[in-house]
């Protein structure tokens, strides 16, 4: 179909906003309709459209699933680094020598035993998807995203692909699986692919390939290792193998977990992809985006997409919503042996800081090759839950207030680096809803909680008529005056990490 693209104008409207008071001058940018006319391939199209949904924004938590032929290598494996498959074949770094190493001791010589030599050993014989997703929205996930496709170049769904999860390993649609479990329990379904860096990862194990065999499609040796990127060929077959999963699952959100065909020697395939994938959904629904497009290139215009910052955070409010991605098995893939650096307690604390400066959480699972989550990330997964049903209140459907928060710990902004420190009782964020203002302490208080941010003739201007402890009868004794509002340590906090505060103003049911 050809494209039909009228120039788009931004609309920039200045209008007075009453917020707890406070007149705030606040620009709106007023994104074109979609009005039957496509988005055009180009990043600019992609900026003046895309719209973030309002399911994203409401949601807060997705679960992220990394299940694949990794998930069943031998658990006691050294430490993989989540690349087992290229790491297996050795090469220049010590930590593939050693796992090379282990692996011909182990099972014999990649030349030998290859990678597709492990495929049997996946066999998902306990995974339960329906199962999976009731437990993860008991604790608190409104989205869940597998991954589809990782850099191994096998497929968890039936695909045009030879090497995928139907023909071998579980013998089973797993994408198919997923979303039906989705949408038994109401959640929205996306999916993950990490393709486009196949042809390159698979270097190492070049050398063991032998050409006409169904192994050379597996480790893509069709493709220039080094020069992918700008190979027509190539390009075009990470195209197709995407809309396929579009086509096939509809997914409500995709992300695609790698870089993409460039404008130039990629010959735009991937801005082609993203804005065909907009496209269809906005034809399907008269007009209005439903769906999510989640990237992690930082070149990349935030408001053309949702901007994944896995393994990072946020220093300040952010004006487009963007996903805290993190792993809760300290190696994306499970490996028995593998260390999360990050406490429960901090994880959940992160998540909070996130969603205070306009973020959305989504938490790696790394399930067994068996397909069930190992016993050390249930213990995260559920210190989060327990923290949502009590404050859900406060963080569903939420939005940033006029700062993110107050205390001692500062979160270093970008991807990678995320915060392991430990938070302290003064670390206070906060989240609007409904005209109600939310308070978290990201510590548990032994002394009555000072929030500097709200003394009186401070950000908020109107008067405190009530505060309430979130998930507690307890009257809640406070005082506030020019230095801050003071509330006094409560006898009994329901929370045994982060505990909230509802905070009522006399502008509340204006």
């Amino acid at each position: 179909m050809k494209y039909i693209y009228h120039s788009l104008v931004l609309i920039c409207v200045l209008f007075q906003l009453k917020v707890y008071g406070q007149e705030l001058e606040v620009k709106v940018v007023d994104k074109a309709s979609y009005k039957g006319n496509a988005i055009e391939p180009n990043w600019e199209s992609m900026s003046a459209n895309y719209q973030v949904p309002q399911w994203l924004e409401d949601g807060k938590l997705g679960v992220w699933f990394h299940w694949g032929i990794p998930s069943a290598v031998d658990d006691d494996r050294p430490n993989d680094g989540s690349w087992y498959g290229r790491n297996m074949y050795g090469g220049g770094k010590k930590q593939a020598q050693v796992l090379s190493a282990w692996h011909t001791e182990r099972y014999g010589s990649p030349a030998e035993f290859g990678y597709e030599k492990l495929i049997p050993l996946f066999k998902g014989e306990n995974w339960d998807p329906n199962a999976l997703v009731a437990f993860v929205k008991d604790n608190g996930a409104r989205f869940i995203m597998p991954v589809a496709t990782h850099h191994d170049n096998f497929d968890m769904y039936d695909s045009s692909n030879p090497w995928n999860a139907v023909n071998m390993g579980p013998h089973r649609d797993v994408l198919k699986e997923w979303k039906e479990a989705a949408a038994n329990h109401g959640l929205k379904f996306g999916i993950s692919t990490h393709l486009y860096w196949s042809p390159g990862w698979w270097r190492p194990a070049r050398k063991y390939q032998k050409e006409g065999t169904l192994e050379w499609k597996l480790f893509n040796m069709d493709y220039d290792a080094k020069n992918y990127a700008s190979q027509d060929s190539w390009n075009e077959h990470w195209y197709a193998r995407c809309w396929e999963i579009i086509e096939k699952y509809d997914p409500d959100m995709f992300n695609n977990d790698a870089p993409f065909p460039k404008i130039g020697p990629g010959k735009g395939l991937g801005v082609k992809l993203f804005s065909d994938y907009l496209n269809r959904d906005l034809k399907e629904n008269d007009g209005k985006q439903t769906v999510v497009l989640s990237l992690k290139d930082k070149t990349v215009d935030r408001s053309a997409m949702t901007y994944n910052l896995e393994r990072g955070g946020a220093a300040e409010i952010k004006s487009e919503p963007w996903l805290w991605a993190t792993d809760l098995s300290g190696n994306w893939f499970y490996r028995k042996n593998a260390v999360n650096k990050m406490s429960v307690p901090v994880m959940v604390a992160n998540a909070v800081d996130a969603i205070s400066k306009n973020g959305i959480v989504m938490l790696n699972v790394a399930l067994k090759g068996d397909g069930t989550i190992p016993e050390k990330q249930l213990g995260y997964l559920t210190a989060f839950g327990d923290f949502l049903k009590i404050n859900g209140e406060g963080i569903y459907s939420s939005r940033p207030w006029k700062t993110f928060g107050e205390g001692p710990l500062e979160v270093k902004d970008g991807r990678q680096g995320e915060n392991h420190s430990d938070y302290a009782q003064e670390d206070i964020r906060f989240t609007t809803k409904d005209g109600i203002l939310y308070a978290f302490v990201l510590a548990v208080p032994t002394n009555d909680i000072v929030i500097k941010t709200l003394a009186k003739n401070g950000v908020l201007d109107t008067e405190i008529t009530s505060v309430e402890l979130m998930g507690s009868n307890e009257k809640i004794k406070w005082t506030r005056n020019k230095e801050a509002l003071t509330i006094k340590l409560p006898k009994n906090l329901p929370g045994s990490i982060v505990n909230g505060f509802k905070i009522m103003t006399s502008n509340t049911n204006n």
